[in-house]
């Protein structure tokens, strides 16, 4: 990719971060990145282009994270608890994921809305891929794996954010006793 590209989205993911979507200006991303509007133009043709763009960046990052997890767990209950886990994690660390989290819930953005949405469709299909791939190698029982992927992202968000707004933080360890409690049975062949 193009150093300036590169630069620009780095620069845009800053502003986005500190300023959120609504607050951030073109002229704000090139002031930051140290180029005029007309280079930003260059490559994106608006800012919810660039928005579009940074996300696919942090999407592909997020699997890069859950890959790793992938390869390191034992069991397909390990594997899919560790790649949700550090998904959930590397969102709730990252600036921007935060700041466009908030945003959608303050302001209800449809630009916001659909980046973060976009990220959620591409979690849950990614997580499909895995549960059908373990329901083929026999490691895990049958199930709708889109339905199955989609109720384990969405009880890892209420333990992994919900729960802590008015209790104590849970630990990956607890989480994942949690996790073995109701999905045991059925992940564990």
């Amino acid at each position: 990719m193009d150093q300036k590209k590169l630069m620009i989205m780095e620069s845009a993911k800053k502003s986005f971060a500190l300023f959120g979507y609504k607050g951030t200006t073109m002229d704000q991303i090139a002031k930051i990145a140290g180029v005029g509007k007309a280079t930003i133009y260059s490559f994106f043709t608006n800012k919810e282009e660039l928005l579009h763009e940074i996300v696919q960046s942090l999407i592909a990052e997020m699997k890069a994270v859950a890959e790793k997890a992938l390869l390191e767990g034992a069991t397909p209950f390990e594997k899919i608890h560790g790649a949700i886990y550090g998904i959930l994690v590397f969102r709730k660390e990252h600036e921007l994921l935060i700041q466009l989290a908030h945003e959608v819930q303050q302001y209800g953005s449809q630009v916001t809305l659909e980046a973060m949405s976009s990220i959620e469709t591409e979690v849950v299909d990614y997580i499909s891929q895995h549960i059908e791939r373990a329901i083929h190698n026999g490691t895990m029982k049958s199930c709708e794996p889109k339905i199955t992927a989609f109720i384990m992202f969405k009880l890892y968000v209420a333990l992994v954010f919900d729960w802590e707004k008015q209790n104590p933080p849970l630990t990956n360890e607890r989480i994942s006793e949690l996790l073995q409690h109701y999905f045991g049975n059925f992940l564990n062949r």
